[in-house]
């Protein structure tokens, strides 16, 4: 018969508290709370104590007497660590006694690990229990979330697993005191859904977790800023475009300007040569029309063209003054009168 649910929950499990792995060892092995960091201590100066009265044995002024009174004591420090002298004769309460797993003695008995009762399990300054309850196996580590569940065959080999790790493994020999979930377990059988986790991990991943939203949250404020930065580079390069449309629209205005002062010029220009011209084509008109009466001469654009240039180039000839022109015209009048009356007094 199995339930997956209620019976779990009638093991004790302590979880642990600062250093003290051994008495939550010690508890969990017991299931119940039997030891306190109080108690524990009473027992580890019960021993300095013990440990003294034998080094006083070799004398009190012996230097080595004297060296064991200046060191710390060896059973218990402050951090809430206790050595094995005290989780050894804390179970001699309960008639319960210790066996190294790997020992010549042990071994040699040939037991198999799934008919023992429990298993203590020290590596460095960490204490753990591995019990049996009802049927099965649970890893009581108060490092964990919860009792773990451990099948008959997998018992053996997390044991060889912990050996290789560095682990001490002690075999509980003795009957432990009785239990609920002892009772509970010893007629019905739990299976485990979800194995429990290591009690940082859960915070580690709701620390993870955290980290993730607020980098996603920096990620989506460093998009919006670089939306912000393109927007912005957009914005700015548009308003150089209306900058550059804004100074070739100037530009064209100006030409257009310039263009059409240029043209007011040139048709002034335009006018004065086509008054030049015609005031020319007038003079040369007369002019003909004194040399050639009654005849109306047409003249052609290049034949102007080329009178104009004739005119422009007799104006840069010195010009004879026209006193000097006209005394000579006179001069030649009076010559030519005289010749003629010369003519008629012969006649």
């Amino acid at each position: 018969m199995f339930d997956r649910n209620l019976n779990m929950d009638s093991i004790f499990h302590e979880k642990q508290e600062g250093s003290l792995c051994a008495q939550h060892c010690l508890n969990n092995l017991l299931q119940g709370e039997y030891f306190t960091p109080v108690d524990l201590s009473s027992i580890a100066h019960q021993l300095d104590e013990e440990e003294r009265m034998r080094m006083a044995e070799g004398g009190m002024g012996s230097e080595e007497y004297r060296t064991f009174l200046q060191q710390p004591s060896g059973n218990m420090d402050d951090s809430g660590f206790f050595s094995i002298q005290v989780i050894s004769n804390a179970l001699r309460v309960w008639g319960l006694e210790l066996i190294l797993f790997n020992s010549r003695e042990y071994q040699s008995l040939m037991i198999n690990p799934i008919n023992e009762k429990a298993f203590i399990c020290n590596y460095k300054e960490h204490w753990f229990t591995i019990r049996k309850l009802g049927q099965q196996w649970f890893n009581l580590n108060s490092l964990l979330t919860g009792p773990e569940l451990i099948s008959d065959t997998y018992l053996a080999l997390f044991l060889a697993q912990l050996q290789q790790e560095g682990y001490s493994i002690f075999v509980i020999q003795g009957n432990l005191p009785e239990c609920e979930a002892e009772q509970i377990l010893g007629i019905m059988r739990v299976q485990q859904q979800q194995r429990p986790r290591l009690i940082g991990e859960d915070e580690a991943q709701t620390s993870s977790g955290s980290r993730s939203v607020a980098r996603g949250q920096m990620d989506v404020v460093s998009d919006e800023a670089v939306d912000d930065d393109e927007e912005l580079k957009r914005a700015l390069a548009l308003s150089r475009q209306e900058m550059d449309v804004e100074d070739e629209e100037a530009d064209l205005r100006r030409a257009i300007q310039l263009s059409m002062q240029g043209s007011g010029m040139s048709n002034k220009s335009s006018e004065s040569d086509v008054g030049n011209v015609k005031s020319e084509k007038r003079t040369v008109q007369s002019s003909t029309c004194g040399d050639k009466p009654g005849q109306n001469e047409t003249l052609t654009a290049e034949e102007l063209r080329k009178r104009r240039q004739a005119y422009f180039d007799r104006q840069a000839q010195p010009s004879i003054p026209r006193q000097l022109e006209s005394h000579a015209t006179s001069d030649s009048e009076k010559s030519n009168s005289m010749e003629d009356q010369q003519e008629k007094d012969t006649k």
